[in-house]
């Protein structure tokens, strides 16, 4: 038996039986890192990684090739570790459809919060909702601010009619931190809500989010109520 088996042993069966509340942020690290880095003591590299990226939120949205840059980290690790946030973000997306509410301001950009938990570029979501205000689908459009991704009304339309929405909410973040609608942002909302009023759809809101909270235009009162 190597000599770190026994203590990888009692990790794993700690997280099984007690959940990652029972472990400190190096131990989650130390622990995910078993998986990718067989026979050798992850404890330390789970330190230097902190020490890097200063918490583990950081760690896990650092891009692989910082992460491949860390003593021990090789390119399974890096991948690994880059994985996380893209896997939860994809769980995220496709759980709980039809059963969301999203009738509120709050929980629409809750949500939306959620949706770019760790990203790192600029991305375009459509979110479709029954006449409720229910979660039926969420689309990503593209990469890039609306400006930026030249938003196809066309695809636009035929996502929402493709699900029966009764309203949509378009969202996309500011990795920059500042989520205050850029004059394209505005621009592009009011043809968005054009081309969705002529086809029966209501758009309920455009949600921009930066560092973990959100900016309603709706709210701003650039959209009707």
């Amino acid at each position: 038996m190597a000599v770190h088996d026994g203590h990888r042993a009692r990790k794993k069966r700690q997280f099984r039986e007690y959940g990652l509340d029972a472990f400190a942020d190096h131990e989650v690290l130390e622990l995910l890192l078993y998986y990718a880095i067989p026979r050798t003591d992850t404890n330390p590299v789970a330190h230097r990684l902190l020490d890097r990226f200063g918490s583990l939120d950081g760690v896990l949205a650092a891009a692989p090739e910082e992460l491949a840059e860390v003593e021990g980290v090789g390119e399974n690790a890096a991948t690994l570790l880059s994985l996380v946030i893209p896997l939860m973000r994809r769980a995220f997306l496709t759980a709980r459809h039809g059963a969301l509410s999203l009738a509120s301001t709050e929980r629409l950009g809750r949500y939306c919060c959620n949706l770019f938990f760790g990203a790192r570029q600029e991305t375009l979501y459509e979110i479709c909702l029954d006449a409720k205000g229910k979660l039926l689908r969420c689309c990503k459009l593209g990469d890039g601010g609306v400006g930026a991704v030249g938003l196809n009304m066309r695809c636009l339309v035929e996502n929402a009619l493709r699900c029966h929405a009764s309203a949509v909410a378009l969202t996309h973040n500011h990795p920059s931190g500042v989520a205050l609608p850029s004059p394209d942002d505005n621009a592009t909302t009011l043809l968005a809500y054009d081309a969705l009023r002529a086809v029966g759809v209501e758009l309920a809101d455009h949600i921009i989010v930066a560092d973990g909270d959100f900016v309603s235009l709706r709210e701003n009162g650039l959209l009707p109520r």
